[in-house]
């Protein structure tokens, strides 16, 4: 029996390394390509990286579950299709004793991952937030991107390109009292002057076409040189009065609720914010409970079939959890409770399908 329990452990973890760190790299790919953009804008390397390493606890806590979801649809799929775990009842062996190091380890990976959600991960992921900020305080430049907005005040610039602190196809809108759009100014190129000392951003446009919108009617002037003055250490070195939830460590968040509480106020975003840690906290063991007798029934050698079950059992816990973000204004519908659907489907179909095939 103890041979047997190594077989499977050791086949689960070299499945669940393999896997964590495919999934780690693919969560983490798009950060690690806005950390080459910063980089190529002058940042630090060692700022960039930093940034990828504080909201790596955050990443771990959502591929952890995952990589053990893959694993055990891998692992289980192959031993069924193999008719080992066949061999093993035959021999009187419960499908109960050739899962228990499985529970033992989706126990530990759960108390890991409450660990990264409840405490470390929101705590570096506020780090990254407030780096990224004084990032962009030293190197403003590296805040425009290609494609996308970036809004200062009264002024939404849209860029095509940079090389260094020159911009290419330059699109600027300028926002009116009345709240209507009173200036729209093009330009194939310009350049960006920081004032480090005053925190001023000047962007210079060349040859800028001005479109002004003055009541009913459209005026279009040309302007060899245009210049447009952001204030940028106003807008990334203001505090916040109070920090975001989801920066808060679980003590922090208990006890702004017993605050919130006494005061009368609404608290369903803060209970919103610590049920779904606690739930996303316990994927490991849903995933084993559902995911094991279903690699099992299904018996299959491929590891497509077993990636996309994964795939799409992660995707429908992860996304039916995260939902209730989109319902954190509305009490009424009790996001609070409502994000405990997923967890308890997948652990009573999960105990109730295991049951079913140790009977057998």
């Amino acid at each position: 029996m103890k041979t047997l329990n190594i077989y499977v452990t050791k086949a689960f973890l070299a499945t669940f390394l393999t896997a964590i760190g495919i999934l780690t790299f693919g969560m983490t790919g798009a950060r690690l390509m806005k950390v080459f953009e910063y980089i190529s804008s002058g940042v630090p390397a060692g700022n960039a990286f930093m940034v990828l390493l504080y909201v790596m606890p955050i990443v771990l806590s959502f591929t952890i579950p995952w990589a053990a979801l893959v694993s055990v649809m891998l692992v289980f799929g192959r031993l069924s299709a193999d008719n080992e775990i066949t061999a093993m009842r035959s021999s009187g062996i419960s499908i109960l004793q050739i899962v228990s190091p499985i529970i033992v380890i989706a126990f530990f990976l759960t108390c890991i991952c409450l660990y990264l959600q409840l405490h470390v991960g929101p705590y570096y992921l506020g780090k990254a937030r407030t780096l990224v900020r004084n990032v962009l305080v030293d190197q403003p430049t590296s805040i425009f991107e290609p494609g996308i907005q970036n809004r200062f005040n009264d002024l939404l610039i849209y860029i095509g390109g940079k090389d260094g602190k020159v911009i290419k196809e330059v699109q600027v809108y300028r926002l009116g009292k009345n709240g209507y759009w009173e200036q729209d100014v093009t330009a194939s190129r310009g350049k960006v002057e920081v004032d480090r000392e005053k925190q001023v951003m000047n962007v210079i446009l060349q040859n800028a076409t001005v479109v002004a919108h003055e009541g009913n009617s459209v005026r279009h002037t040309f302007s060899e040189t245009l210049t447009f003055s952001i204030d940028y250490g106003t807008k990334f070195t203001s505090e916040a009065v109070t920090q975001r939830d989801k920066f808060l460590r679980v003590m922090d968040i208990l006890a702004r609720l017993s605050l919130l509480k006494k005061r009368g106020e609404d608290t369903t975003y803060l209970e919103v914010e610590l049920n779904q840690r606690v739930a996303l906290a316990l994927a490991p063991i849903a995933f084993l409970l559902l995911g094991m007798p279903l690699a099992v029934r299904t018996s299959r050698r491929e590891t497509s079939v077993g990636l996309f079950l994964s795939v799409l059992l992660a995707g429908i816990y992860f996304g039916g959890v995260l939902i209730s973000d989109a319902l954190r204004e509305s009490p009424k519908l009790y996001p609070q409770y409502l994000v405990w659907i997923p967890p308890a489907l997948f652990q009573i179909f999960g105990a109730v399908y295991i049951f079913k095939i140790a009977r057998r």
